[in-house]
C-alpha cells in the first residue's frame, strides 16, 4: 500500500461482537460469569496441586502450571473485551494494544508447547512405566516448562517487534474484540509482505512441531495400550489421558480449523467465534475437564473442603 497515505495512530477502536446494546450486556453477562469460573477454576487447580501430597507428580506439576497459564492467558483478553462492552468509545491505546497482542501471543504459543509437554509426559508414563520417575525428574519438568516460555516469549518478541515497524493507515478499527494480530495487519498501509512471511514461518513452525509430538506421543501411547491383554489395565491406560486428550483436541482443534481451512471460507465474523473459543472457553473447561474426570483431582478437593469445615467449624 502507499506509505504517504499513512497517518500518525494513537489509539484502536475494537469492533467487538455487534454493536446492538442490549446484546453486548447479555454478552457482558455471560463473559463475565465465564471469567469469575475460570479464574476460581484454575486457582482452584493450583492451590490443590501445590497443597496435596498425593499430587506431587510430574503429570500435575505440568496441570498446575496449565492451570497458571490459562488464568494469564483468560486475563490478557476478557477484562478489556468485558470493559468495552459497556462502553461506548471502545478504544484502546496503541501501545495498550501491543502490549495486549505480545502478551497474548506468548499465552497461546506456551501452551501449545506445554499442551506437548504433556503429550510427551503421558507417553513415559505409559510407554515406559519402570523408567517414569527416572525420565520425569523435577529437572527436567522444570526444564520443559521454561523452553515453553522462552518459545513463547521468543514468538511474541518478534511477531510483535515486526508488526511495530508496521505503519497504520486513515482507519483505526480493529475488526475484533482483542488486539489479534491478523485484523490488526489489515489496517497497514505500508507493505506487509517480509512481516507475513516471518510471522507466519514462526508461527507454522511452533504449530507444526507441537502438532507432531502430541501426534507422535499418542500414537506410542495406542500402540501399546492395545498391546495390553487386561481390558481393566487398558481402561486406566486410558483414563490417565482423556483429560489431556480432551484438552489438546479443543485448542488444537480451533487453531487449526482457523488456519487449515480454505481461504475462500474465511470470515471475520466467524474468525471471533473461533477467537473467542480458544482465548475465552479453552480456559474455562480445563479446570473443569481435569477435575470432573480426574479421581485424584476430586478425592484432593473433597479433602480440601473437609479441612475447611472442620478449620471453620472451630473458628465459629
Amino acid at each position: 500500500m502507499d506509505g504517504n497515505n499513512c497517518t500518525m495512530v494513537d489509539e484502536f477502536i475494537l469492533a467487538g461482537f455487534t454493536d446492538q446494546s442490549k446484546l453486548q450486556i447479555t454478552l457482558f453477562i455471560v463473559f463475565l460469569l465465564i471469567y469469575i469460573i475460570t479464574v476460581m477454576g484454575n486457582i482452584g487447580i493450583i492451590v490443590i496441586v501445590r497443597t496435596c501430597s498425593q499430587l506431587q507428580t510430574p503429570m500435575y506439576f505440568f496441570l498446575s502450571n496449565l492451570s497458571f497459564l490459562d488464568l494469564c492467558y483468560s486475563s490478557v483478553v476478557t477484562p478489556k473485551m468485558l470493559v468495552s462492552l459497556l462502553s461506548h468509545r471502545k478504544t484502546i491505546s496503541y501501545s495498550s494494544c501491543f502490549t495486549q497482542l505480545f502478551f497474548y501471543i506468548i499465552g497461546a504459543t506456551t501452551e501449545c508447547y506445554l499442551l506437548a509437554a504433556m503429550a510427551y509426559d503421558r507417553y513415559v508414563a505409559i510407554c515406559n512405566p519402570l523408567l517414569y520417575t527416572v525420565i520425569m525428574s523435577r529437572r527436567l519438568c522444570i526444564l520443559l516448562v521454561f523452553a515453553s516460555y522462552v518459545a513463547g516469549f521468543i514468538n511474541a518478541l518478534v511477531n510483535t517487534g515486526f508488526t511495530l515497524t508496521v505503519s497504520f493507515g486513515d482507519s483505526n478499527v480493529i475488526n475484533h474484540f482483542f488486539c489479534d494480530w491478523p485484523p490488526l495487519i489489515q489496517l497497514a498501509c505500508s507493505d506487509t509482505s517480509l512481516n507475513q512471511i516471518l510471522v507466519f514461518a514462526i508461527a507454522g513452525f511452533n504449530e507444526v512441531t507441537t502438532t507432531l509430538v502430541v501426534l507422535i506421543s499418542y500414537a506410542c501411547i495406542f500402540s501399546t495400550i492395545l498391546r495390553i491383554r487386561s481390558n481393566d489395565s487398558k481402561r486406566k491406560a486410558f483414563s490417565t489421558c482423556t483429560s489431556h486428550l480432551t484438552t489438546v483436541s479443543l485448542f488444537y482443534g480451533t487453531l487449526l480449523f482457523m488456519y487449515l481451512r480454505p481461504r475462500s471460507s474465511y470470515s471475520m465474523e466467524q474468525d471471533k467465534i473461533i477467537a473467542a473459543v480458544y482465548t475465552v472457553l479453552v480456559p474455562l473447561v480445563n479446570p473443569l475437564i481435569y477435575s470432573l474426570r480426574n479421581k485424584d483431582v476430586k478425592e484432593a478437593f473433597m479433602k480440601g473442603m473437609g479441612r475447611l469445615r472442620i478449620t471453620l467449624a472451630i473458628i465459629c
